[in-house]
């Protein structure tokens, strides 16, 4: 019977179906068989009680109203004050201006878009060639989801029943190694071509725009540093920042009028409804595989066949590069985790460590043609056409598999600071 819902769930996959739907249907027809459609719907209502999963719908309204409420254009100045005179500023400001707004709203599609509306004309009107442009915009918004706080993470940890702020601290050294690399391509190539410096701020000006900038700063600040502290939870400092999204956007940058709010926060709470079904019907299908004992049968085939966890790693990567090319983040990490999550420690692999690789993978699936989000994103934004743009970010994903060849077999890199900062 098991062979059959296999069969049921990949060919609504080949059909096309949403992996939403295809789940769902195979779990509805699964619990069928079984008894009513009602153990069904009590299954996805039991899923989606969980104080962790509250916190997605706060971090996508944070997420929506950074992006449209001026915080980016304050980055972006501040930025430029200190670097644009450099020759390839631009590009640095891009990847500098990214990494904090990662550390405010978790979105790498929020990030690309919040800064690629302002800094790819920019970039062009200075003489950039587009494809560049568009290739440092989209590979520097990827740090979206790697950066904490990171709603991949969220998904991961949930489906993992992993420690979310332990996962948030292992994205934080990869993510500078991933933003350090960008910038030193960007300086290189910036410099091979001679592109033209930034005109020189005077000092006043630099101060102006810094401190101008400093509200934007402290969002990272207040909610992780209230997340850390203990003085909130997840899901709290989740609200926070959704608050204070909600006073930078409307009091602080006013990128935003009163009457816009109403309408951003419902586009926002569309989006994360739309993500809380599907991962509601994902945790029942995951319910469903370890049931049937397909997962623990896939860690008797690993034991028997006497795999290492290195070459785990390798076939786990190439897999989720090849899936990332045709399906999107969550739909990547909803179909896969619940097999592969049982066998990591089976085999010594630190959930919090592989937490790390399956995100940076999920990073190049925004990349990857031809469903890469990114790619399509920075597209329509930059009028620039697609081709152009993923000829832009092939150097970028060069880059991007050295890091996660990198992350993926020294783990230490990402476990470090969680194994310091949370006993």
């Amino acid at each position: 019977m098991t062979f059959v819902f296999l069969i049921l769930f990949l060919a609504l996959l080949v059909l096309g179906i949403p992996i939403y739907l295809a789940m769902g249907t195979t779990g509805a027809v699964m619990f069928g068989s079984e008894g009513t459609l009602l153990a069904f719907a009590q299954k996805l209502i039991d899923e989606l009680n969980s104080q962790t999963l509250l916190a997605v719908p706060y971090f996508v309204i944070a997420a929506t109203l950074m992006e449209r409420g001026g915080v980016a254009k304050a980055l972006i100045g501040a930025a430029e004050a200190w670097v644009g005179q450099v020759r390839g500023g631009l590009g640095l400001v891009c990847v500098f201006s990214c990494t904090v707004f990662a550390a405010m709203c978790g979105s790498s599609v929020a990030t690309a878009i919040a800064m690629g509306t302002i800094l790819v004309p920019a970039m062009r009107a200075r003489g950039y060639e587009p494809r560049f442009a568009a290739g440092i915009v989209g590979a520097s918004g990827t740090l979206g989801i790697l950066i904490p706080p990171s709603l991949a993470f969220v998904v991961f940890g949930v489906l993992a029943d992993e420690s979310i702020p332990r996962l948030f601290l292992a994205g934080v050294v990869p993510g500078l190694i991933q933003a350090s690399l960008l910038a030193s391509y960007i300086f290189w190539y910036s410099h091979r071509h001679n592109y033209a410096r930034g005109e020189r701020l005077p000092g006043a000006e630099r101060l102006r725009r810094t401190v101008y900038a400093i509200p934007a700063f402290m969002v990272p600040v207040i909610v992780l540093g209230g997340l850390y502290s203990g003085i909130v939870t997840l899901t709290e400092s989740a609200a926070l920042s959704a608050v204070v999204a909600i006073v930078l956007s409307l009091f602080v940058y006013r990128g935003m009028r009163m009457r816009e709010l109403l309408p951003v926060l419902a586009d926002a709470i569309r989006n994360a409804a739309a993500i809380m079904i599907i991962i509601a019907v994902a945790l029942a299908f995951g319910h469903w595989i370890t049931e049937t004992g397909i997962a623990t049968r896939a860690v008797e085939l690993v034991t028997e066949w006497r795999i290492q966890g290195w070459q785990f790693l390798v076939v786990v990567n190439i897999v989720l590069l090849i899936l990332g090319m045709f399906l999107e983040v969550f739909s990547v990490m909803l179909l896969t985790l619940p097999v592969i999550i049982p066998m990591l420690k089976p085999l010594g692999i630190d959930p919090i460590h592989f937490g790390v690789v399956m995100v940076i993978n999920m990073e190049l699936a925004l990349l990857t043609p031809p469903v890469g989000l990114n790619l399509f994103v920075i597209a329509n934004i930059s009028r620039t056409p697609l081709a152009e743009v993923v000829r832009g970010t092939l150097p970028f994903i060069v880059l991007m598999l050295g890091l996660l060849l990198l992350i993926t077999y020294v783990p230490i890199i990402s476990t470090w600071l969680p194994h310091l900062l949370m006993h």
